[in-house]
């Protein structure tokens, strides 16, 4: 049985159906061949992730998101870590002009495609990660 887990150090009002959110990360890692044996999904402030991105990753700037692979290997049961910036999301849900719930999810659905192997590095690895955010999403909320 997997375990999601979601940590607010910042407030975070838009997460209602946390229990569906569960289920539906738990199926799609399923699906892909890779379950989760333990996924810890943290909602942070701009100044705790950038903090964490200094000190893990030697980078200095803001990110909406961290994922943190933490599995013995790569085809192991995911056991990780996303961070997520609360502040970020919004700002950024605010300059696409999309809903905050909408971004936020995009981002862990962003967490969840990089434990499963997605890049998003170079353009075409771009084109795809949001090809299937975006597919994600659609199935979530069925659009």
């Amino acid at each position: 049985m997997s375990s999601i887990q979601f940590f607010f150090p910042a407030p975070v009002s838009v997460l209602q159906q946390r229990k569906n959110l569960k289920l539906f990360l738990s199926a799609i890692a399923k699906k892909n061949k890779r379950p989760i044996d333990s996924l810890n999904i943290i909602f942070c402030s701009d100044a705790y992730l950038l903090e964490i991105n200094r000190l893990y990753l030697q980078h200095d700037y803001y990110t909406d998101i961290i994922t943190f692979d933490l599995s013995p290997s790569a085809n192991a049961p995911i056991t990780a870590e996303l961070y997520i910036s609360v502040d970020t999301v919004k700002d950024n849900a605010r300059d696409l002009g999309v809903p905050f719930y909408r971004e936020l999810h995009r981002v862990v659905f962003h967490g969840l495609l990089h434990l499963l192997g997605y890049k998003d590095k170079n353009k075409k690895d771009q084109l795809l990660m949001r090809e299937m955010e975006e597919k994600l999403l659609k199935q979530y909320f069925k659009l």
